[in-house]
């Protein structure tokens, strides 16, 4: 029976050290007293660390026992797949490429010499406790010093570890290049009529539909015509086996590379921009954590959001961007130079405006604003420039008609450079103009740049993973237009109730429930792109990424109708109610279908896929944290609302909210987790050398190296 990774035991172990004082600063309806220099916490930390010292120690066990059972004599000889097993595995393509091969009159020369793998010397660690007086443990500098010491052997013992997944890798691939020159000997002496047999038993080429018996029927089970892929399951599997990418045409390796740097950037300011979210997710129920100002939450909240903004979100999407446009044109990209130089233009202006932020120098304006605008500038030019390559992309284009991807890309980026330039030209912003641009600002970024680009990437990815057509192309382009009519209308919703003209408060109402209509439309048109594949979802890894997304598409999209309303307004406005909101649509909908496109086009880009469990553990960490994030805080929002109408004083609804905010920081805390496995996914994608070498193809190597050379 399988045994709970160490890993999910330390995670629950940091679980407990977060919630525990957190649930109980909850029930006393106060902020939690932490600070660094309570010795407390420093314990706390001590802790964590020994847990993770504990965890690596029993990995670090777990693969010296592997390696020693891989390594005994004769315990890879009966672990080893025969040849024959290997020759029933081989497709028709193989198996064609091997009768060529045989009908050619060569000479067999020696098989190469394998490289010895690189020696473990063994390392003996012990450990002994250290007693003392309750007194000296308490002190904080004792603490710190013993916390301090720790880190290096921690440090040591991760790359230790490391090192011994290099060594089990290595003996690895040792062996399937064993098996592999096995495999070409056996080959070798194959007569050409049992290849010729084999063959025929896949049948003639297949064509698009079988016949209705073919795979059906009381006799044993028999695929002549290669049309499953049956895969030996070697035990009890812990998930379910996902369908890995198919091989596309080659893709230009200088588009590949400037998509997967855009990807790359985009998810290093996904792990820095959560981090910073997590730690002020975290002052919420302890403010006194530091007292130093640029860590202040003033200062850090714009960090969060502007770096998840304009640093993930917009750069992934662009990276997307930059596959799918020449894509669907069937064209190369216009100028791959002009997209490096946007990749820098964009990344300069998160660093820069990053830098201010927490230097206390900002715009002073309202949410998503307060880069100040020499910084927004570089943000706007690496749009132009992105603008103007993909306009000229789609005018190159050989198709006769523009795809409606390309429609939702192209017009993104326009809103996106409209919407900067309205935000920042300094006119008309003065009194209620100053309110009335903000709103805009605010909503169209969302709304026009980040919901408009990804839908576009949703049109072309989800027909892809499905292997079938958009279901309607038409309620796309409803879809497409209704929300550029509605969604500009919306942004003073946000105001009601304000000194804003009552009339504009009544348009942005009327706005809020027309969308509606976009958002049903392409709702439907998503969920009915599924039918006849909804079997799919439970062999794929990115479908269930596209599925979430929809159902947070159709389910926050009309919360925030719903909010619109002055009887609803009055209720959630100014509580943690939007909070939950933003971040439903913003993360629900647009990480959801990011992670979905990054997983289907990265393994494609780069020939390796990501391990599946992780890819399982992002997905569910991301959503489960998600529904901890956001119930409790709606919740709560709504009870503080109503106690608000009820005349409760303001301070008694904001001890009301305490453990609502744990709930927000235990589900910001998993959301955060779900990055880290994200990012490590992204590291398997992308450095080479972690795929064990395919026995069957290596083996065709072998004899077609030997063909040519003769």
């Amino acid at each position: 029976m399988k045994q709970m990774p160490v890993f999910g035991w330390l995670g629950l172990s940091l679980l407990f050290l977060i919630s525990a004082p957190l649930a109980a600063s909850a029930d006393s309806g106060l902020p939690y007293s932490f600070s660094f220099s309570d010795p407390s916490v420093w314990a706390a930390l001590l802790l964590f660390i020994v847990l993770a010292l504990l965890g690596i120690a029993l990995l670090m066990r777990q693969k010296i026992r592997k390696i020693r059972a891989a390594s005994r004599p004769g315990a890879s000889e009966a672990q080893r797949v025969r040849p024959e097993a290997w020759l029933q595995r081989f497709t028709r393509e193989q198996l064609q490429e091997l009768i060529a091969l045989k009908k050619k009159k060569g000479s067999m020369s020696c098989l190469l010499v394998l490289l010895a793998g690189a020696l473990l010397a063994p390392a003996g660690l012990s450990a002994q406790n250290v007693t003392g007086s309750s007194s000296l443990l308490s002190e904080t500098g004792v603490m710190i010093t013993i916390l301090l010491l720790a880190l290096p052997v921690l440090l040591g013992l991760v790359l230790l570890y490391v090192k011994m997944q290099r060594v089990l890798r290595q003996f690895r691939n040792k062996q399937r290049l064993k098996d592999a020159d096995r495999l070409a000997a056996y080959l070798k002496d194959l007569p050409e009529e049992s290849l010729e047999q084999l063959l025929e038993k896949h049948g003639p080429e297949p064509g698009p539909l079988p016949e209705e018996t073919l795979l059906s029927g009381a006799g044993p089970a028999e695929d002549r015509r290669g049309l499953l892929q049956i895969n030996d399951p070697g035990g009890l599997p812990i998930v379910a086996a996902k369908k890995r990418a198919q091989k596309r045409p080659d893709i230009d390796p200088a588009l590949s590379r400037l998509v997967l740097w855009y990807l790359g950037c985009s998810v290093f300011w996904l792990l820095f921009g959560t981090s910073v979210g997590e730690y002020i997710g975290i002052k919420f129920i302890a403010p006194d954590a530091d007292h130093v100002s640029w860590l202040s939450f003033g200062r850090l909240r714009p960090v969060h959001t502007n770096a998840v903004f304009w640093g993930w979100a917009s750069l992934a999407m662009l990276g997307l961007g930059y596959y799918v446009v020449p894509r669907v044109s069937n064209v190369k990209l216009y100028s791959l130079k002009t997209g490096w130089y946007a990749l820098w233009l964009i990344n300069a202006s998160v660093v820069s405006g990053t830098l201010f932020l927490m230097a206390g120098v900002n715009n002073g304006g309202g949410e998503y604003r307060e880069y100040i605008w020499p910084v927004m500038a570089l943000f706007a030019l690496g749009l132009i420039l992105t603008l103007w390559n993909f306009y000229q992309t789609i005018a190159h284009r050989t198709t006769r008609e523009i795809y409606i991807a390309n429609w939702y890309i192209v017009a993104s980026v326009i809103f996106a450079i409209t919407i900067v330039l309205v935000a920042y030209i300094p006119i008309w912003q003065n009194g209620l103009g100053e309110t009335i641009i903000q709103g805009y600002y605010m909503h169209q970024g969302v709304g026009m740049w980040f919901m408009l680009f990804t839908l576009g990437i949703v049109y072309y990815f989800l027909p892809q993973q499905l292997n079938q057509p958009i279901y309607s192309y038409s309620l796309g382009i409803l879809a497409f237009w209704t929300q550029i009519l509605f969604y500009t209308l919306i942004g003073t919703h946000h105001f009601v109730f304000s000194a804003i003209p009552w009339w504009l408060q009544t348009v942005a109402i009327v706005g809020s429930a027309g969308m509606a209509i976009p958002v049903i439309a392409g709702t439907t048109n998503f969920l009915m792109t599924f039918k006849g594949a909804w079997s799919k979802v439970n062999s794929s890894y990115t479908l269930p990424f596209f599925l979430v997304g929809i159902i947070f598409y159709f389910t926050g999209s009309l919360q925030g109708t719903a909010e619109a309303f002055r009887t609803t307004n009055l209720i959630w406005h100014f509580t943690d109610f939007t909070v939950a909101h933003s971040h439903m649509t913003m993360y629900g909908i647009i990480c959801f279908f990011l992670w979905a496109a990054i997983y289907a086009i990265v393994p494609r880009l780069t020939g390796k896929e990501p391990p599946q469990i992780s890819v399982g553990i992002h997905f569910w960490l991301a959503l489960i944290g998600l529904l901890f994030y956001i119930i409790p805080l709606m919740y709560g929002s709504t009870l503080r609302g109503v106690a608000w109408l009820n005349g409760v004083p303001f301070i008694e609804t904001v001890k009301g909210m305490a453990p609502y905010w744990v709930w927000r920081a235990v589900g910001g805390s998993l959301m955060w987790g779900s990055h880290l496995v994200f990012a490590y996914n992204m590291y398997r994608m992308y450095v080479p050398g972690n795929a064990l070498p395919d026995v069957r193809d290596a083996a065709l190597s072998r004899l077609r190296d030997e063909a040519a050379a003769s």
